[in-house]
């Protein structure tokens, strides 16, 4: 609940699948008895991070409108935009839904700092 509403976290189009070969992989790590990697750090940190947002959808790191890639907009019709860091440079693009009844994080995307920096349009310094 978040400001008397219930929060549902739903992943969605490129996030949704990176997440899901992330869990194949760590699945695979698993039974062939590895215990710890950076794909399980990452999963594991994914995670606690979607549960962060059941709690509070606002958690992450808000983007200015004028820093949201046409992309966005254009597929998903965002008007407001946040970003979670995650371990060894990966993000979590979100946007955040809502009506009287429920809020609604809306993960898009999940990728590595390179992807992040090119989607988003920042120069190498």
């Amino acid at each position: 609940m978040f400001k008397g509403k219930p929060v549902r976290v739903i992943i969605t189009g490129e996030a949704e699948q990176e997440y899901n070969e992330l869990n194949q992989t760590v699945k695979k790590e698993k039974s062939e008895g590895i215990q710890s990697s950076e794909y399980q750090t990452l999963l594991n940190s994914i995670n606690q991070k979607i549960d962060f947002l059941k709690k509070d959808p606002q958690y992450g790191i808000h983007i200015p409108k004028n820093r949201i890639p046409k992309e966005y907009i254009i597929k998903y019709n965002v008007n407001n935009l946040w970003k979670i860091n995650l371990p060894k440079g990966w993000r979590m693009i979100y946007t955040l839904r809502g009506n009287e009844v429920e809020i609604i994080s809306l993960i898009l995307d999940l990728f590595d700092h390179k992807r992040y920096t090119k989607k988003f349009g920042y120069k190498k310094g």
